[in-house]
């Protein structure tokens, strides 16, 4: 008799819960040793690496650091989406996140200005420039893994499950600092705004050395993962680019600067709420240039309460951006971080009462504009240069937004006196570039992410396809 006829073979399919979790743990990670690096930035770093009789230089020095970073990131993203677009999303993801927790683990051992001299921090911006090349290829192969698997109508919320890693990320690290300084508390009669000689000697190298628990569960989750039946599909039919950033130039440069501009002002407010508002909170009221004042620990614990909102609100961003859709739901947030911007110094005026409330308004219009763009950017691209198009756009980006806010950011708390009005002016005119860039592009709620459908932001048609060597 013969043999009874089979059905196509059927695409391994990744559990709901293993794709969230392997979205969110990753991201949770990457962030986390972003943050760590942010926060040691403004506390340490400027003594400990980059040493002078002013300190201002010194703080603008390691926040130019912080930011070369942002340059390193559109090259990890050519580099890794080249990976993820021929190779697959899950080896990729594991080397992005093995790379960023090499870097940081690193980070906590090196030694200092004093005993080094210039060689400690050269080998810092290696370190960091490494941190930036990791994370330039993490967010987009975690957003993919997110989205590609989501079922139908729930691609925006399964889309903020890499976005939590922000929120999540910030609270493990800078709670850990807590701890620490806890541990380690400043001397009788020392300035509480400062951290202590144990904490400046030794203490801030446990959050970094730390990394390498976080990164091995990381590793261990991703390692599970299945490819997604969307690229699988692509793989199968020859679809696959050989070279995906020459593919997403020439096919999708309009997607890639209108996602550039998409995420501007997120970029922008993400770094001021979590890079300046640390330095601008902690620095004394009778400095050269008047901070808020408070002491590293109660600013921080009023830091930690506003992310907690950044998190809720990430969450309810998903579910908004799938009913309404996501160019709707941005262009109304973005109007509210422009509103925001411009009301920095009464909100700040009213006191410690006033300082709370604008933490929680950035980190929930933060939460907002943040939450669907795990969906927007890759809703884009094709699945031939997804990986690629959606790492690029969200990474130049940070260039635009990221490198520079935390730097322009000090320099305009310096112009003007001490009041940070010019900032919330600068956050203002950033959100009004990335209106402009929403207003332009076009819905993709409805677009379908297997290869051959194209974007709904105006772009042309895909080029024909290039067969897998």
């Amino acid at each position: 008799m013969p043999a009874p006829a089979t059905g196509p073979a059927q695409t391994p399919v990744n559990p709901r819960s293993r794709v969230l979790i392997a979205s969110l743990i990753g991201t949770t990670i990457e962030f986390y040793d972003f943050y760590i690096y942010a926060t040691a930035a403004v506390l340490v770093f400027p003594a400990l690496f980059f040493p002078s009789s002013d300190p201002t230089t010194a703080l603008l020095s390691s926040f130019a650091v912080f930011g070369a970073a942002m340059v390193a990131r559109p090259i990890g993203a050519v580099f890794f989406g080249h990976l993820g677009d021929r190779l697959g999303r899950k080896k990729t993801l594991v080397i992005s996140l093995l790379t960023m927790g090499i870097a940081t683990f690193l980070i906590g051992a090196l030694p200092t200005y004093a005993q080094a001299g210039w060689v400690a921090t050269a080998l810092l911006v290696l370190m960091r420039l490494a941190q930036g090349f990791a994370l330039g290829g993490e967010w987009s192969g975690a957003a993919l893994v997110a989205t590609e698997n989501a079922p139908k109508g729930k691609r925006a919320l399964y889309g903020t499950f890499p976005q939590l890693g922000a929120p999540l990320g910030f609270i493990i690290g800078n709670g850990l600092f807590l701890i620490i300084g806890a541990v380690l508390p400043s001397t009788a009669g020392a300035d509480p705004t400062q951290p202590s000689d144990a904490f400046t000697s030794w203490g801030w190298r446990i959050p970094f050395l730390f990394s390498a628990v976080m990164v091995a569960i990381g590793l261990w989750v991703r390692s599970r993962l299945v490819e997604s039946a969307v690229f699988a599909r692509t793989r199968e039919t020859g679809k696959v680019r050989k070279l995906p950033l020459a593919t997403v130039v020439r096919g999708h440069w309009k997607q890639l600067v209108l996602g550039t501009f998409f995420m501007l002002a997120t970029y922008v407010l993400f770094y001021l709420m979590t890079t300046f508002s640390l330095s601008y909170g902690r620095t004394a009221k009778d400095a050269a240039v008047p901070g808020l004042g408070y002491s590293y620990t109660a600013f921080v614990l009023m830091m930690i309460f506003g992310v907690l909102f950044f998190a809720v609100f990430t969450l309810v961003s998903g579910p908004l951006a799938d009913r309404y859709g996501r160019r709707s739901t941005l262009i109304c947030v973005t109007a509210g971080i422009i509103v925001f911007g411009l009301v920095w110094v009464p909100l700040i005026g009213l006191g410690t009462l006033g300082v709370v409330l604008w933490l929680v308004l950035g980190f929930t219009l933060m939460g907002m504009t943040f939450g669907p763009m795990g969906a927007l950017l890759p809703e884009l691209f094709p699945t031939s240069v997804r990986y690629t198009g959606s790492g690029i756009s969200y990474n130049v980006s940070s260039i635009l937004g990221a490198a520079v806010a935390p730097f322009i950011a000090v320099a305009l708390w310096e112009a003007g006196d001490g009041s940070p009005w010019l900032v919330g002016v600068y956050l203002s005119s950033m959100a009004v570039l990335t209106l402009i860039a929403l207003l332009l592009g076009k819905e993709t709620k409805d677009v379908s992410l297997d290869e051959g459908e194209t974007a709904a932001a105006g772009g042309e048609p895909h080029a024909p396809a290039v067969p897998a060597a």
